[in-house]
């Protein structure tokens, strides 16, 4: 059982959050939490690159010159690779990166990387989150009062929240996402996450349904 400290705007210790990493994942595979990563970053490749193979570009197919007598290297055809102009000889053609896992492994790695998270102290915790209007100097406050300036960050909220993504868009190296959107990639890249109390709740309301379930199909 982890206890998380829950902070105030300001910085201030307002009570503590009881949490324990084994119910949301019994134990962290690397292997997997690996394998997912690898599909998210494959899954954002555009895969577009491409140039001209020596049957593509434009130029007469003739031979430049007889092969003998001229005291030049023997030569073929203009569009040759080692010819300015020529095509490439090892050419690049566009290629789909994207591949998928299975989806229950995918969920499982996300809350396996929430645990990794909790056990390596790399959360915090704030009591509540809410703007009347975007203000992005007032986040970067909360973010520096809270001492998590110093490295990139994840705001997870229970909800979509518009003020608050509004408020944090723009502070370089910081992320938000709500809880249902989480993932491997989004939760392990940044340094430190840092949690609503709500959002925390929905997690572990979460990690008991699935628990649920689990006893359920036994």
């Amino acid at each position: 059982m982890a206890s998380l400290t829950v902070f105030d705007r300001t910085g201030k210790s307002v009570g503590s959050y009881d949490i324990d990493p084994a119910s949301i994942a019994p134990k962290i595979n690397k292997q997997l939490l690996h394998d997912v990563v690898v599909m998210y970053q494959s899954n954002l490749r555009q895969g577009t690159a491409a140039s001209k193979s020596r049957g593509m570009v434009a130029g007469s197919t003739k031979k430049m010159y007889r092969q003998k007598g001229t005291g030049n290297a023997r030569a073929g055809s203009r569009r040759s690779g080692i010819r300015r102009g020529g095509g490439h000889i090892f050419h690049k053609t566009p290629r789909n990166w994207k591949f998928r896992l299975p989806r229950k492994a995918v969920q499982l790695a996300t809350r396996m990387a929430l645990a990794s998270k909790i056990q390596d102290d790399q959360i915090a915790v704030i009591d509540d989150l809410n703007f009347s209007a975007p203000k992005t100097k007032d986040m970067a406050a909360i973010i520096k009062a809270l001492k998590l300036h110093e490295g990139s960050l994840l705001v997870a909220t229970a909800n979509h929240d518009v003020n608050v993504y509004k408020s944090v868009r723009n502070i370089h190296k910081v992320s938000v996402s709500p809880v249902a959107d989480l993932n491997a990639l989004s939760l392990l890249s940044p340094r430190k996450v840092l949690f609503t109390r709500a959002a925390l709740d929905l997690v572990k309301e979460r990690a008991k349904a699935e628990g649920s379930k689990k006893q359920a199909a036994k």
